[in-house]
């Protein structure tokens, strides 16, 4: 859709990365580590300082507190990250559980390790459907990957969900839980639970979490895992011999930003976006649907179009000159809600011109 855009010359809202810049703070930290004795390898699991800031940045916002040189490991982006943990402890034939719509790595990195994809469909309001879930549960089941807060949807877990999956667990000791955390400290409706904060799961949870996501360096590629020793010690194993370490200017910088950064205004940054896109809108034929945390809004087109998502998207970009993605992309049976993904991670300026484009539709 990117591509298309650009071919078109479309506001481009599709892909999930922001187009304003980063921080001056960010900018004047790595102006100064640029010309400093820095550009060797760093540590395989990550530089010392990072880890020990990782761990004071879990304990202050979840109060977990952690070890940073037997639980923690600095990726080259989650994504790497999501890999490694897959191919760590999946083997051939064991079967890896995906809430769709889901994130469009998961996938591939199962097959990658031989492991066979179990695709089950969130309910219609997104919310995660537990007689699904246990229905697929079984003695071949190795990992669950449970995305929070959510990409593509925008939503996020409840309490009472987590209870429910946490007693639904309790039936499978063996299998093991991925939690793709990349959006956690942008939140709106209700705060984030995250698994760190679930001691009946922690001790079999891997969670990911991403710089780039939450601090807008979405090029740096720079992302952790955390995990108990038992399980990091074995991701270790593997990191090691498929990136042995991260580029050290992008963690030395991202290190030293750590003392300065706010993680509660990017929340608040992301909210008045959200608010502004959707205020924007309300006035529009589409249907905004509930956005709990991410950069991303659903909308519904039902009532312009019953073109299917794909080629309404299409039309979205060369009549309209607006991109967005369509959710079907994101199930593996193709599921079509006529429901589209727009990314408000955006200028205002960029946000007001998509807004009147989609207004006139």
């Amino acid at each position: 859709m990117s591509q298309l855009a650009n071919q078109y010359g479309a506001i481009n809202l599709s892909q999930g990365f922001p187009n304003f810049p980063v921080d001056e703070q960010l900018l004047q930290i790595s102006e100064r580590l640029l010309r400093e004795n820095i550009h060797q390898y760093t540590p395989m699991a990550g530089l010392p300082s990072l880890l020990e800031k990782i761990a004071k940045l879990t304990l202050l916002h979840y109060q977990r507190k952690i070890n940073s040189i037997t639980e923690i490991v600095v990726t080259a982006g989650a994504t790497q990250g999501i890999y490694t943990a897959i191919n760590t402890f999946v083997n051939k034939g064991e079967e890896v559980i995906i809430l769709d719509p889901s994130y469009d790595s998961y996938e591939p990195s199962v097959l990658m390790a031989g492991g066979v994809p179990v695709r089950i469909s969130l309910n219609d309001d997104y919310s995660p459907d537990f007689n699904r879930i246990e229905a697929a549960l079984s003695t071949k089941t190795k990992m669950i990957i449970v995305n929070n807060p959510h990409n593509p949807t925008g939503r996020i877990w409840t309490d009472a969900e987590f209870e429910a999956f946490e007693l639904l667990l309790e039936k499978h000791p063996q299998v093991l839980i991925l939690g793709d955390e990349v959006y956690e400290y942008i939140s709106f409706s209700h705060p984030h639970i995250s698994f760190h904060t679930r001691p009946k799961l922690i001790d079999r949870t891997i969670i990911a979490s991403s710089f780039g996501k939450s601090l807008h360096v979405t090029g740096w590629k720079v992302g952790y895992l955390i995990a108990p020793e038992k399980l990091m010690t074995e991701i270790k194993n593997v990191h090691q011999f498929l990136v042995f370490s991260v580029n050290s200017l992008s963690q030395h910088v991202i290190s030293d930003y750590l003392d300065v950064v706010d993680f509660n205004a990017i929340s608040k940054m992301y909210l008045q976006k959200r608010d502004l896109f959707r205020q924007l809108i309300k006035d529009s034929r589409f249907e905004l649907l509930p956005c709990d945390g991410t950069y991303f809004q659903l909308m519904s087109y039902r009532n312009i179009s019953t073109h299917n998502d794909v080629d309404f998207s299409r039309e979205l970009v060369t009549k309209h000159g607006v991109a967005a993605i369509p959710l079907s992309v994101f199930y593996k049976d193709g599921t079509d809600n006529k429901v589209l993904r727009f990314c408000f991670a955006k200028t205002d300026k960029t946000l007001i011109a998509a807004a009147e484009k989609l207004n006139r539709i």
